[in-house]
Order: structure tokens, then C-alpha cells, then sequence
């Protein structure tokens, strides 16, 4: 009886350490993230483009048949 005392009074002190040294050793201090920059290389306004063509391509010939 007197081991099991001892042997859970040792893991309880071992649980009550990793739970205070753990999250310290995991703790790291991150730069916030660069702001987005907001650029267009032109591929979403000829994305664009090109959708509105095709609905006008596709409007005439709904018109024309």
C-alpha cells in the first residue's frame, strides 16, 4: 500500500511538471503575417473579358437559331 502512495504521489508531481514545463517548451513567437498585396497581373481582368464574350457569343446564337 505504501508503494502505490508513493509511486502516485511521483506521477502526480511528473504530471503536474509536464503540464507547466510542456506548453513553455512549445511557446514560440510568431511575426504576424505580411499584409496582402493587392496586385493584378491582368489575368483576372482578361478572365473577365473573356466570360462576357462568351455570353454575348452565346446570346447571338441563341438569337440567331
Amino acid at each position: 500500500m505504501a508503494v502505490s502512495r508513493i509511486s502516485l504521489g511521483i506521477f502526480a508531481v511528473i504530471a503536474i511538471i509536464c503540464t507547466i514545463i510542456l506548453p513553455m517548451a512549445q511557446a514560440q513567437s510568431t511575426s504576424p503575417a505580411p499584409a496582402p498585396t493587392i496586385t493584378s497581373d491582368g489575368t483576372a481582368i482578361d478572365q473577365g473579358i473573356a466570360y462576357v464574350l462568351m455570353l454575348v457569343a452565346l446570346a447571338l446564337t441563341y438569337l440567331i437559331h
